[in-house]
């Protein structure tokens, strides 16, 4: 049976009652607490590196690369016809001669015969002509026929001449020491006047030629386009590998500049590439660079003072660095860079012997960011540390 409508309404009533008056009292007591103390988290500092930048006198080096070449190679062709009837041991691809050595030999026989039939004719010339000089003496022979004795005495002298000239020619040897590159011919084969005997080049020195930019240009000191003495020049490249060094100096320019590439070419002269007098063993000196070579090069450039140098990294983009204030702050600045290479950047101006540069990488920095400069932090002396140490003590008592 359903309890009446009037203690249903007496009880919910009561309950309204109770629950209002527990939200009074909670909101009594959250009023009432006191507000929690708020603790100020303090600001973290980025603690940067920072060197002050200072002047200093510069000697630049400039890099470029090249190939080793000989300074004189030489396509040995045959000045005279006949057969080739010996060959040096050294006319083999990388064989080496002297200056003066028989390198091959074409058969003499003919022009040993040319060279008596020449001298014979000279003789026979010779005494006609004199019998023309004795008999208009005597008054019997006209001033033209002795003249045309004495054209072909000198006739016959010339003929002389060639004979034993073209006999010298079955010699085949050349007017420096030097290097077979290529062979061309072997004992027992007939060559024509102009047949290609093979390929030969000078080994007294090599060159290299080292492209180099306009800006590259600015820092060395070249000779003239003629010989001269230029500076100095590091080769490297590595042989049986190990990375060896050869030195060499820049000797001219070519004087032109490479219409499709805009570069100047220097040549570096290097004596004796292939060690054969210099050097002890063991020496790079006495370790050949052969021809062909492929060389990295270092060129000794000029000598500037009061330059500030920096390491590369420190330049951001092309000419931005970033600097520490006196009031430790970030402050990003142009610069004028004047070179730069793979490990430093040189500033021309834009900045100040003593002014801070900052090191640390700083992805993203904002100009007025304050930082702490490391080694710039006041050290705690023993003294302070002791009476922390006390303090900490009688808290924990």
């Amino acid at each position: 049976m359903s309890q009446p409508p009037r203690r249903l309404l007496a009880r919910l009533l009561v309950i309204a009652a109770i629950l209002g008056i527990a939200v009074l009292i909670a909101v009594v007591l959250v009023k009432g607490k006191p507000p929690p103390e708020k603790k100020e988290t303090p600001k973290v500092t980025m603690l940067i590196e920072a060197v002050p930048l200072e002047r200093t006198t510069v000697t630049f080096s400039v890099e470029s690369q090249g190939n080793v070449r000989p300074r004189t190679e030489t396509v040995l062709s045959a000045e005279v016809a006949g057969s080739i009837i010996s060959v040096s041991d050294s006319f083999v691809a990388g064989g080496v001669f002297r200056k003066g050595d028989v390198l091959l030999r074409i058969d003499p026989s003919n022009y040993t015969v040319a060279v008596e039939q020449a001298r014979a004719l000279l003789e026979q010339r010779q005494i006609e002509y004199d019998g023309a000089i004795k008999l208009k003496q005597s008054g019997y022979q006209a001033d033209a026929s002795v003249a045309s004795a004495a054209a072909a005495l000198a006739s016959a002298k010339a003929g002389l001449t060639r004979a034993q000239r073209d006999l010298q020619r079955t010699y085949i040897k050349l007017p420096y020491d030097g290097m077979v590159k290529s062979k061309d011919v072997d004992v027992g084969q007939f060559v024509n006047a102009g047949s290609r005997l093979g390929v030969t080049f000078a080994t007294d020195y090599a060159e290299v030629r080292l492209p180099l930019t306009d800006q590259d240009l600015a820092f060395i000191d070249l000779p003239d386009s003629g010989n001269g003495s230029g500076p100095r020049v590091t080769l490297e490249a590595t042989r049986k590998g190990v990375l060896r060094t050869w030195e060499a100096v820049i000797t001219r320019t070519e004087g032109v500049v490479d219409e499709n590439t805009r570069v100047t070419y220097a040549v570096a002269r290097l004596d004796d590439p292939y060690g054969f007098n210099n050097g002890e063993p063991g020496n790079d000196a006495a370790v050949p660079l052969p021809v062909g070579s492929f060389v990295k090069a270092r060129i000794e450039g000029v000598t500037m003072p009061d330059v500030i140098r920096v390491p590369r990294p420190v330049l951001r983009g092309r000419n931005e660095m970033l600097f520490v204030e006196d009031d430790n702050t970030l402050r990003l600045r142009n610069v004028v860079v004047l070179r730069t290479d793979q490990n430093y950047a040189y500033i021309m101006s834009g900045t100040e012997p003593g002014e801070r540069v900052v090191l640390t990488a700083i992805e993203s920095p904002v100009n007025g960011m304050k930082v702490r400069v490391s080694g710039d932090e006041p050290e705690v002396s023993s003294a302070e540390t002791a009476n922390d140490e006390v303090e900490s003590e009688g808290a924990g008592g």
